[in-house]
């Protein structure tokens, strides 16, 4: 089991995408920050995206860093049964809120099975984030992590 789940974290490939807002005034342009989004459409329907920034000033962050939160999300994952040749294209989005919780999941994926399991493996993370900040104010933040396999030789 965990040799599959640490297979999965080599294939698996995270880049936290983020869309410029404007400093001043942080929810004026949050809906075309966020409507640049690839599965917009699919999301806005999904998730509350009131009040939601894409850049922020600080970003949130997880207890132990990035590295701490991938580590524990590989744990959480479940392990997909992948056909030869099959590719995982799943795109993770999820909402850090204002008190540090995570409150919002969603994940696309033509497959409902990869997205089921990406979703799930944020919310078995039960630890409270630091908030991201825009003036010295938290606000809520949408992370967006694109999850693919590579193949490697």
């Amino acid at each position: 089991m965990k040799k599959a789940i640490l297979l999965l974290g080599i294939f698996f490939n995270f880049f936290v995408f983020a869309q410029e807002t404007d400093a001043k005034n942080p929810v004026q342009n949050t809906i075309s920050a966020v409507s640049a989004l690839p599965d917009y459409n699919i999301i806005k329907t999904k998730l509350d995206l009131k009040q939601v920034v894409t850049k922020a000033d600080s970003l949130p962050e997880f207890p132990g860093g990035m590295n701490a939160f991938k580590r524990k999300y590989f744990e959480n994952i479940e392990t997909l049964d992948l056909k030869q040749n099959e590719k995982v294209d799943t795109r993770l989005y999820f909402i850090v809120e204002k008190n540090g919780y995570v409150r919002n999941v969603t994940a696309v994926a033509k497959n409902k099975k990869h997205a089921e399991a990406a979703e799930q493996g944020v919310r078995k993370i039960f630890a409270r984030w630091k908030p991201a900040k825009i003036n010295g104010e938290p606000v809520r933040y949408l992370f967006y992590f694109p999850l693919t396999s590579k193949k490697y030789n």
